[in-house]
């Protein structure tokens, strides 16, 4: 099977190692690396390529840049989306609350792979051919590294994005009470390093009901996982409360939860071991990445070819050529 892997060229997380993983896993995959004046753009450059000729086109890019996209989109046979933002599809307050949706039902011979077993089950039962991938962390590039944590508590990354303002709301206040640094670091060596030296890693996925990234890169890294429930997403991904991580559902819980942590130094680094394994066993890039060539490559819906118009309108603007 024929693949091609369409991927954000300026993507600020590094992935590569896992487009790598599922490059080794699939029968012949090729990775092609759009800007985003490419990705704003996809019939010229599906035109280039002869798309036509690969029998899987994934693409992983923003949902803004697609949803403009849906003549050209409706001409790929094999497409097959990934996505690991799609928990905004069900935020009351995200900007894109129900754009996934109306995308993939617009496409119904698509699949989507999803980072939120919860998000997957509520697209699957909306008709949308869906499926569960969690996201992961590059074993490569993040581990133990066994230095001294001289930082009691912390949490790294931004607490820009209009989106997130109760997780920024809870960790300022939570900051201010127990001095916990929060802070961004640089991709690569600076953050390996700095999330080194942090006993306990807070998270605070507030109302997205999926786990971001960061808690499984933490968590390899051997820090103490304080995180944010997720209700059943908990469960359905592995997590255990005060085995392999610590959840909190209120500020005043975090508060206590992180006094009982630091007052049992025993308890503390028997969870950060077992949520170090946890993630190693279940959450590498390696794992991840060829699942994601499983379901990349497993069968899908039957095509539906776009109308007359839609292949004429194509062809005229992109020099596409679409299959019967």
């Amino acid at each position: 099977m024929k693949v091609m892997l369409l991927v954000m060229d300026e993507q600020r997380v590094i992935l590569d190692r896992l487009y790598d993983i599922v490059q080794q896993n699939c029968d012949e995959c090729f990775i092609f690396r759009l800007s985003k004046q490419q990705q704003l753009n996809l019939g010229s450059f599906l035109a280039s390529v002869d798309y036509q000729t690969f029998d899987r086109v994934v693409i992983f890019s923003r949902v803004k840049r697609l949803a403009t996209q849906l003549q050209v989109l409706k001409c790929i046979p094999g497409l097959i989306f990934l996505e690991h933002d799609a928990y905004q599809n069900y935020m009351p307050a995200s900007k894109y609350r129900g754009v996934y949706s109306r995308l993939y039902r617009r496409l119904p011979s698509c699949r989507a792979l999803v980072s939120g077993a919860v998000v997957a089950r509520k697209m699957l039962a909306e008709g949308i051919d869906t499926v569960f991938v969690s996201k992961g962390y590059d074993e490569q590039m993040l581990h133990n590294t066994g230095v001294e944590r001289d930082i009691p508590i912390g949490f790294l990354g931004s607490l820009k994005s209009t989106e997130y303002a109760e997780r920024k709301a809870m960790l300022e206040s939570l900051s201010q009470r127990t001095g916990m640094l929060v802070t961004r670091t640089k991709s690569g060596a600076e953050y390996l390093q700095t999330l080194n030296r942090i006993k306990i890693f807070v998270s605070a996925d507030i109302g997205m009901n999926e786990f971001m990234i960061k808690n499984f890169e933490a968590m390899a890294c051997g820090c103490v996982l304080l995180a944010w429930s997720q209700g059943e997403e908990d469960r359905l991904l592995g997590f255990e409360d005060m085995h392999n991580t610590v959840f909190y559902r209120s500020e005043e819980e975090a508060v206590e939860k992180i006094k009982l942590l630091q007052d049992d130094p025993q308890l503390a680094q028997r969870i950060a071991s077992n949520g170090q394994a946890f993630a190693e066993s279940r959450y590498s890039f390696a794992r991840v990445g060829k699942a994601l060539a499983t379901e990349i490559q497993r069968e899908m819906r039957p095509w539906q070819p776009p109308s007359a118009f839609t292949r004429f309108w194509v062809k005229l603007r992109y020099g596409m050529k679409v299959l019967d």
